[in-house]
């Protein structure tokens, strides 16, 4: 039997060809929520800055898959016992571990829905596959909820040092230009092995760590938190707030997609459980939904939420000023007033609450390494794991490790600041 004929072959610009065993991890990458993560942007917004990030949540999980491969192939090499069927259903888990992703990924994660995060429902996901499939996903959903005895299997999934990370960190880097992103996989993969249970990095590959490291700084403060991609989270985010008022207050609004509309108009909470209900309402969303809806308010009778909606669409952003809290507290009620003044000016209702859609206080937040909570461990010798900050240069990696916060404030570009 020809052996190409048992794979399916993916081609990928970051990880070469991708190789896809035949079987049940193929007919998951056919299923519709599977395919419907090729219409969720993997970063967002991130394309209204760096115009090459159309790259997709299924690239992500494809490139993520293949890491997972390489990697098991390599731990099992090192005499770590793994069998035929926790390699499946380590793969399944890595597929499907941010299936749960909505529109535009992050953005609107806290917004559709509340109490709520993406992993909710991307387990929430994988029980419902594991009903279609008839079982086949029981060990998979134990790895992803870290109920599996091999914990190991877990932390390829989910850790400081994960499959999920090493892929989009490279491939976010790739399509934003931004190569001081760019990690150094292959020997991160081929020094990680199993060591008392856990995951732990050869110490040749202790410099590759510090690269890792270093790049998710460098990434969340170029890319993921940049301050055009702040401005337009913040945009995005005012347009929903505005419909929300808009129907509690008994204005009707036209939703053309009836799966957004479900969500602006129930606003289901996922405090105590997702229902199936919102689930199937939440797996017809993509972007496309929310970019339909937003070009027709663009078109409202309503001014505060048209003229939101068209900026949006014609990427007529705020600014967005990084300053400490004591001087954003300075300023803020200089910007409420020029703000009014500006919305007077152009006709549009200039109320204190009409004026709060055009501005906003918050703070980024980036943590490159929770060495004191989760640590990325390193081979000494062949008896003993060093957590990587006291293995490293101590100074060097304390540095990297400080959570960095950074308050600031969202404007009109018209609004002196």
């Amino acid at each position: 039997m020809d052996k190409s004929s048992q794979y399916k072959i993916f081609s990928d610009p970051i990880h070469g060809f991708i190789t896809v065993p035949k079987g049940i991890i193929l007919r998951l990458i056919d299923h519709p929520y599977v395919q419907r993560l090729r219409r969720i942007r993997q970063l967002g917004l991130g394309y209204l800055v760096f115009p090459a990030a159309e790259h997709s949540r299924f690239s992500h999980a494809l490139g993520a898959l293949e890491l997972c491969q390489r990697v098991l192939r390599n731990i099992k090499e090192k005499d770590t016992t793994i069998s035929d069927a926790e390699i499946t259903s380590t793969l399944i888990a890595i597929l499907l571990h941010d299936v749960g992703h909505g529109p535009f990924s992050h953005s609107l994660e806290h917004t559709l829905i509340n109490d709520f995060n993406h992993e909710q429902m991307s387990l929430k996901i994988m029980q419902e596959l594991n009903k279609q499939f008839e079982g086949e996903l029981e060990t998979t959903i134990q790895i992803f909820t870290d109920q599996y005895p091999k914990k190991f299997l877990h932390q390829l999934i989910s850790s400081q040092l994960d499959i999920d990370r090493l892929d989009y960190l490279k491939r976010d880097s790739f399509f934003t230009g931004v190569s001081e992103g760019s990690v150094g996989i292959n020997r991160i993969l081929k020094t990680m092995r199993v060591f008392n249970g856990n995951v732990v990095i050869e110490k040749k590959g202790i410099y590759a760590i510090e690269n890792y490291i270093l790049s998710r700084r460098l990434m969340y403060m170029q890319v993921y938190l940049h301050k055009t991609v702040l401005s337009a989270d913040s945009l995005l985010k005012n347009i929903f707030k505005r419909v929300e008022y808009l129907i509690d207050n008994g204005e009707k609004v036209d939703t053309p997609s009836k799966h957004l509309g479900y969500f602006v108009s129930n606003k289901p909470s996922a405090k105590k459980a997702i229902s199936d209900t919102t689930m199937v309402h939440y797996m017809a969303l993509d972007d496309h939904d929310v970019m339909i809806c937003i070009k027709n308010w663009a078109e409202s009778g309503e001014p505060i939420l048209k003229d939101l909606s068209y900026r949006f669409i014609n990427r007529d952003l705020y600014r967005t000023t990084f300053l400490s809290e004591k001087e954003i507290a300075g300023k803020l009620n200089s910007i409420k007033k020029q703000t009014r003044a500006y919305l007077k000016k152009r006709g549009l209702p200039h109320d204190d609450h009409s004026a709060s859609y055009y501005y906003d206080v918050d703070k980024s937040f980036s943590e490159a390494y929770k060495y004191q909570s989760e640590s990325i461990w390193i081979l000494e010798g062949k008896k003993k794991a060093i957590e990587f900050s006291k293995a490293a240069d101590t100074r060097h990696i304390i540095a990297l490790t400080q959570p960095v916060v950074k308050p600031y404030i969202v404007h009109l570009k018209d609004v002196n600041c």
